[in-house]
């Protein structure tokens, strides 16, 4: 069973807030990759404020995760496209319904 998460908090500078949701959308496809990542979601909660939730069975998949290129992405984003830098809190899962 997933167990462990991590929720991102991403604030984009108004002028970039649709290349941020371009930089999201495109993870997907990293995501996808990542073998250790169960459940990844990218979303937006206002015109500028978005997020991601994503879930691992195990500490090791939650630190590659961080460790990755879907973290890497953002950090660089963060330098010119966001207003400041991602808040990222893990978290554990107490329930879940998956595919």
């Amino acid at each position: 069973m997933t167990k462990l998460g991590l929720l991102a908090k991403i604030e984009a500078k108004p002028e970039y807030a649709d290349k941020v949701e371009a930089l999201l959308h495109d993870a997907l496809q990293l995501a996808l990759q990542e073998d250790k990542t169960v459940a990844w979601f990218a979303f937006r909660l206002s015109a500028t404020t978005f997020g991601v939730f994503d879930t691992f069975d195990d500490e090791q998949g939650r630190q590659e995760h961080l460790e990755g290129r879907i973290a890497a992405a953002l950090m660089e984003a963060a330098e010119t496209m966001l207003s400041e830098a991602p808040e990222i809190r893990p978290l554990d899962v107490l329930a879940a319904k998956l595919p």
